[in-house]
């Protein structure tokens, strides 16, 4: 199925990084219930996730690539960036500071946006990963070590199991 050339798409390309595009039903948002559209496992699909800077604080909102089968620890973000609490940015927050879509959003199409970018660590133990290619209904399959190179993500432990 022939797609639209994204704005990660063409970073990508731009940057002769090899990747798949895999699309899969645009209505669905969850990360994990996507997996199993693509037929992969949970911990392959890397949902992106929009952390607002801490109140009062001039830090810049950061987006955190997690697994699709683990949530975001907010303790362990708070840590790393050491302050004392965060919290996710609403869906509306979200789609309004990324000017994209929930369940479209890609950090390889918010480079030079003003966010710190971060990667599970988990990211790093698979051959490849799918992360949203900036828009719903289409991933992007790439190596870690391409999505680190190109957004400059830092790597940590950002996730626990899922609830």
């Amino acid at each position: 199925m022939a797609t639209n050339k994204t704005l990660a798409m063409r970073v990508l390309e731009g940057k002769k990084i090899t990747y798949e595009t895999i699309t899969y039903d645009a209505s669905e948002r969850d990360a994990e219930k996507i997996a199993v559209q693509l037929g992969v496992p949970p911990e392959r699909v890397f949902k992106t996730l929009v952390v607002a800077p801490p109140d009062g604080s001039r830090s810049k909102p950061m987006l955190a690539v997690v697994p699709a089968n683990r949530q975001l620890d907010l303790k362990k973000v708070a840590k790393i960036i050491n302050v004392k609490k965060v919290k996710m940015a609403t869906h509306q927050q979200a789609e309004q500071m990324t000017g994209l879509q929930v369940g479209g959003i890609s950090p390889l199409a918010l480079l030079n946006k003003g966010f710190v970018i971060y990667l599970d660590e988990l990211a790093l133990t698979q051959p490849h990963i799918f992360v949203s290619a900036g828009e719903r209904g289409t991933q992007i399959k790439l190596a870690p070590a391409d999505l680190r190179k190109v957004t400059g993500a830092r790597t940590a432990d950002l996730s626990s199991p899922s609830e």
